[in-house]
């Protein structure tokens, strides 16, 4: 979008010095500092995270400035020109000179705010074709004309403040309700082409389908096949749940436990990596060295695609995964799902949790009717892996004594 046809609120990419994020060297009172004007890059207001796509800013006013706010220069610089492979291009090279060019960065996404002052968004990951940024000031900062730059104190200020999650590779990132997988189940009856569902629907986020969100940036779509040797935990009572190893790709299994006596939609969960144990002493294992109380389950493939949902208002992630699980010993018997889980969070502003709750409950409607309007699904469930199995072994005696096949590896648990 080309920034001159911009809304009366103003919006830009700040560049400067990599120092000034993270202060390896003292800040210069003749440094420059770059405002480029850009269209207003949120998809929502207000916003966490901010994604910003450089060859759909069009041509973009440029105007280096000493942090005083005297000019050095102004220039008209097209998106798409100003840091081909991450580094500076010729145009802002002529702007700031040959001895600032070299560590010219994208600093932070400046956004002013309706009523008064500018709104800062920390820049996190910085790539030749985007770069990412999530907001660091919860209120609006550096009243009066941006040329001023009374913002630039707070917004270091608030990077400063936070610069062991900013500038970490991925240290942004925190969890709610850790130890707790919360999930909602729908049931895809006729089961469908998850492969041709996960596309269509992946289509849906990258156009904006969901009000709010988008697919997370750099980490849209993952595909996970892994085979599962479950065990029905029937005791002792504070045990109740499942148990089920995961072959990994290197050597020895992922041990994964979930704790729950009905299917529910909060449900405590451990992951433990590492576990030496061949198939046959799965069993073992589990009633010798945890004392569990356990009835073996038939073994089954899962395949799974998971779509990374990202709401751009508080940057919650939440993955839509299109699931099926046949059993090893009777390909036939099939669970096909599409499950929504809340995943993580990308903010280091504090959120009320509670929000997870309800944001997810705004995107299961939208994914609800999403699914009716395709035939596939109505109303989501809880239906675990653990009653499938119940329920097949139940029509299907002969299922439970199925021999265990050597394990092969997998992927994601």
């Amino acid at each position: 979008m080309n920034a001159d046809r911009t809304s009366a609120r103003g919006a830009w990419v700040v560049l400067g010095g990599i120092h000034l994020l993270n202060r390896t060297a003292p800040r210069q009172p003749d440094e420059p500092i770059v405002l480029v004007r850009v269209a207003p890059q949120e998809v929502c207001l207000p916003s966490t995270t901010v994604v910003i796509r450089w060859n759909t800013l069009g041509l973009c006013p440029a105007d280096a400035l000493r942090p005083g706010g005297a000019r050095i220069g102004s220039a008209r610089i097209d998106g798409s020109d100003l840091f081909p492979d991450a580094i500076a291009g010729p145009a802002l090279r002529g702007l700031v000179g040959t001895g600032a060019a070299p560590g010219l960065v994208p600093l932070c996404y400046l956004a002013e705010h309706p009523g008064s002052g500018y709104h800062a968004y920390a820049q996190i990951r910085f790539h030749p074709e985007d770069a990412c940024f999530v907001r660091t000031t919860p209120q609006p900062v550096g009243h009066g004309p941006v040329e001023a730059m009374r913002w630039l104190d707070p917004a270091l200020a608030a990077h400063a403040k936070s610069s062991m999650a900013l500038n970490n590779h991925l240290r942004y990132f925190r969890k709610h309700f850790p130890g707790t997988e919360l999930e909602l189940k729908y049931t895809l009856d006729p089961a469908s082409d998850i492969w041709a569902a996960s596309m269509e629907l992946l289509k849906a986020l990258r156009d904006g389908e969901l009000e709010g969100c988008r697919t997370e940036y750099r980490e849209e779509f993952q595909i996970h096949h892994t085979e599962n040797h479950l065990f029905d935990v029937t005791g002792p009572e504070e045990e109740i749940g499942y148990a089920s190893f995961i072959p990994t790709v290197t050597a020895g299994h992922v041990l994964k436990r979930k704790w729950f006596a009905e299917d529910t939609f909060a449900r405590r969960e451990e992951l433990t990596p590492g576990v030496d144990v061949t198939p046959e002493g799965f069993e073992k294992y589990l009633r010798g060295k945890l004392g569990l109380q356990v009835r073996a389950m038939p073994p089954f493939q899962r395949v799974r695609y998971d779509i990374q949902c990202e709401s751009m208002r508080t940057g919650h992630v939440y993955g839509i995964f299109f699931d099926r699980s046949s059993l090893l010993a009777e390909p036939e018997a099939v669970l096909s799902q599409c499950e929504l889980e809340y995943l993580r969070s990308r903010s280091v502003l504090d959120h009320d949790k509670d929000e997870v709750l309800r944001e997810m409950e705004r995107i299961d409607n939208w994914l609800r009717d999403y699914l009716a309007a395709r035939g596939w699904a109505t109303e989501h469930t809880f239906y675990s892996k653990r009653s499938f199995l119940r329920d097949t072994v139940e029509a299907r005696p002969d299922l439970a004594q199925s021999p265990r096949p050597t394990s092969k590896a997998g992927g994601r648990p």
